[in-house]
């Protein structure tokens, strides 16, 4: 088994903190709705204070950043993603204080709390120190147009005050770690739990049914034997054949229908080789496919007396799925039957 920090890491992309806060599915889009409205309420005051392309740019930025920070299944958020994030929120910020009206400057700075969860989310989403970047650069912004006099201090003084939400994420973000790493520690192992019961019920229910056809074909004739019984050339044909038939099924369990072992039962009587293969092909190919098949080499079964006749299943990954080649002194027959359906013959 790989060491703890092996099996912590590989589980990162499969179980972060949207998981443990549940922002999967309907809830996930429940919060990126919630997100957007606070985020759109935020941003309506540069309509009041700022140039109208100006505010809608900035607007459709934070909505955008907000959108994709959110919606993307891929934890850690990819990079690209997250600087996005990070210039979409300073950009906005910068057009949202950079021409303000006089009576409205204090509401000039609205689109740096806005930021402020964009870049909570960031955290919450594995990027925390491209989120502190980005809450440094909005800063940045507002000061250097606080510098140029269009901003008062108390509202310079105010925009600082988103750093204190993506503070509390932060914080918030440490102390879940190591709760974290315990619960995806405990999904690992429930799941290998899993795997493994659900392996040896397989293979519990495989054996039954084996043990049960055992019972149901052998069963007449091993008690003969056991009871010391002398075995006609009629039984030990019985034998013979009923070995054979026991073959099959361990070495082709796909094949072994009562249709084709009807038929390989009465080839064999008639003197016919027959050798039945699976090489696992038919995982995941329709029935109807699978019967095809199954009907080809049936009839092949049944045309044949003498010779030999080999089926067999292909690996899982071959155009071809199946094969059936009859052989006999006068000719040589071979029938192909793809994983479309389609079957050829070629004598």
């Amino acid at each position: 088994m790989a060491p703890i920090e092996t099996r912590v890491v590989e589980l990162d992309s499969r179980f972060g903190l949207r998981d443990l806060l549940g922002l999967r599915g309907r809830a996930a889009w429940l919060f990126l709705l919630m997100l957007e409205a606070v985020i759109a309420l935020y941003m309506m005051p540069a309509f009041a204070d700022t140039p109208l392309w100006a505010a809608i740019v900035s607007a459709l930025l934070m909505l955008i950043a907000g959108g994709l920070v959110t919606a993307i299944p891929v934890d850690p958020l990819p990079l690209p993603v997250a600087f996005f994030a990070v210039v979409a929120a300073t950009a906005a910020t910068g057009l949202s204080v950079m021409q303000p009206a006089p009576s409205m400057s204090h509401q000039s700075v609205w689109s740096a709390f806005a930021s402020s969860y964009v870049f909570s989310v960031l955290v919450l989403r594995g990027r925390i120190r491209t989120a502190w970047a980005g809450a440094l650069a909005v800063a940045s912004a507002v000061l250097l147009a606080g510098v140029g006099e269009h901003l008062p201090a108390p509202t310079l003084v105010g925009s600082l005050v988103p750093i204190g939400t993506l503070t509390a994420i932060s914080f918030f973000t440490a102390i879940m770690r190591p709760m974290q790493r315990s619960l995806r520690m405990l999904r690992e192992d429930a799941m290998m739990r899993a795997a493994a019961e659900a392996t040896m019920a397989a293979a519990d229910s495989e054996r039954n049914r084996q043990l049960a056809r055992l019972d149901l074909v052998a069963r007449p004739i091993l008690e003969r034997i056991a009871d010391g019984a002398e075995l006609t050339a009629t039984e030990q044909e019985e034998c013979r054949l009923l070995e054979a038939e026991l073959r099959d099924g361990l070495r082709a369990p796909q094949l072994v229908t009562e249709e084709l072992s009807g038929a390989a039962r009465g080839a064999r009587g008639r003197g016919v080789e027959v050798v039945l293969l699976d090489d696992g092909g038919f995982a995941g190919v329709p029935e109807w496919v699978r019967k095809r098949v199954i009907d080809a080499a049936t009839r092949e079964l049944d045309a044949a007396n003498h010779g030999s006749v080999t089926v067999r299943v292909l690996p899982l990954g071959r155009h071809v799925l199946g094969t059936v080649l009859a052989h006999a002194p006068d000719h040589d027959r071979r029938t192909e039957i793809d994983t479309d359906g389609r079957v050829s013959v070629t004598d």
